[in-house]
């Protein structure tokens, strides 16, 4: 019995099977889909803020204590990225060591008289290297630990340190972190226009927009709730917040660029170390200590 033939191939089908493989549309890969890191990060988070509430609860010398002992971290990875430099880790050590018990035992005098006093002392140590190839870098390197990250954690203690400090930096701290948290999660979402290309690729105008909303509103929100605290007084920190914690992570972003790192250090696994952490707040404590010190002499 014969067998039935299959029609004859149409035109188009003829000129596709005698197509040349090359010319042939080939089929796009599919992209792997990326899996959010935010439920790392909460896990992360949840046990960091229990530790920091503690001790920003138990204030005194124990917070003085804790502010000395993550400085140092924060201020060793910060070195360790600055390495070809060759800066003094033990003299940066022990600037914000003397800052931050200054701030809790004297004031903010003291803190700037240890500042000053850091200068003669690291250029001793780094004329005791026996060579002044690479002593300009090596200073700048130092000095660039002791008032970036020395002088904000003995502002913390300060800030503590002012009537109701305890619930000022607690809303400063909060504000900084919601507000970063914001802005990694608009940008994963809305982000389409970079913020910084050159210096933060991943940024975006649109996640900067999420994160200054909802800084300024978590500020607002604990600020309102506290009877020690106006409106006005709760929306100048939260307005101080939302703009200086993105630029604080921006100065380390460029910071860590430079010397060529994604992450600072592995203090926090995959989500980086002390700095990559902190960038934000050592701007935002700042502005908080002022802001709420000025409130204080007004009132």
């Amino acid at each position: 019995m014969p067998q039935a033939r299959r029609p004859p191939a149409s035109r188009q089908e003829r000129r596709a099977r005698d197509r040349p493989a090359r010319e042939r549309p080939a089929r796009e890969p599919r992209e792997p889909r990326q899996r959010s890191d935010l439920l790392s990060r909460i896990l992360v988070a949840i046990p960091a803020a229990v530790v920091a509430v503690a001790f920003i609860d138990v204030g005194g010398l124990g917070f003085a204590l804790f502010m000395v002992a993550l400085g140092c971290v924060t201020l060793s990875e910060l070195y360790t990225l600055l390495n070809r430099w060759k800066p003094v880790p033990i003299v940066g050590f022990a600037a914000l060591a003397g800052m931050v018990i200054g701030a809790r035992y004297g004031s903010l005098k003291v803190v700037l008289e240890v500042l000053a006093g850091t200068v003669p002392v690291l250029f001793l140590a780094v004329a005791a290297r026996g060579h002044a190839n690479g002593a300009t870098v090596a200073i700048a390197g130092t000095l660039l630990g002791v008032v970036w990250i020395g002088l904000p954690f003995a502002h913390a203690v300060l800030l503590r340190q002012l009537p109701h400090g305890a619930g000022v930096v607690l809303d400063v701290a909060i504000g900084t972190f919601l507000g970063d948290t914001a802005a990694y999660l608009g940008g994963r979402m809305f982000g389409h226009r970079p913020l910084a290309p050159s210096i933060s690729p991943g940024k975006t105008v649109e996640g900067l927009f999420c994160g200054v909303f909802i800084a300024i509103l978590a500020v607002f929100r604990a600020g309102i709730n506290q009877t020690w605290m106006t409106r006005g007084d709760a929306l100048e920190r939260g307005v101080a917040v939302a703009i200086l914690g993105p630029i604080g992570d921006l100065f380390a972003s460029l910071i860590k660029r430079d010397a060529g790192a994604k992450d600072a250090g592995t203090l926090f696994g995959a989500h980086g170390g002390a700095l990559d952490r902190l960038d934000g707040v050592m701007f935002t404590v700042v502005a908080g200590y002022y802001i709420w010190l000025a409130v204080e002499a007004l009132h």
